[in-house]
């Protein structure tokens, strides 16, 4: 058995696509427009990892998606968790769970998707302003 990838819907895709390639680092592996079922499939990957891959679906009808965090959470490891969150909240993410530990923090996709960030090895020594930083809303 070989891992493939993790769907998620999103509501707008000029969003999630800025989010998760603009903001988080990902890169677009695919697209594919299926013009009878009325909905676009575009497949994501960190660059160097494409075998672990986010497939964003969008139906091009007006639904209502809620409970992002009824998914679960899609989980990323990162070279420098500070850096990311920095440049995050720089880009106008709420960083919903401080990476207090230097090891772990959590953000939100504009479509309410949960995102942990994982520190890649040890847990950075510990750093202003994240040590202090309470949390924000839900993660």
């Amino acid at each position: 058995m070989k891992y493939l990838h993790s769907m998620i819907r999103v509501v707008d895709l000029k969003a999630t696509m800025d989010f998760f390639c603009n903001k988080l680092g990902l890169t677009e592996l695919g697209r594919f427009d299926n013009d009878a079922g009325r909905f676009t499939l575009v497949f994501l990957a960190v660059p160097g990892n494409e075998e672990a891959q986010v497939e964003l679906t969008w139906n091009w009808d007006a639904e209502q998606l809620d409970g992002g965090r009824n998914f679960g959470h899609l989980a990323y490891e990162v070279d420098n968790i500070y850096e990311l969150c920095e440049r995050l909240r720089d880009g106008g993410v709420t960083i919903n769970r401080p990476p207090r530990d230097g090891h772990m923090a959590f953000v939100r996709s504009p479509d309410g998707i949960s995102i942990e960030l994982l520190q890649k090895g040890e847990s950075l020594p510990v750093a202003e302003p994240w040590a202090s930083m309470p949390n924000s809303g839900e993660w």
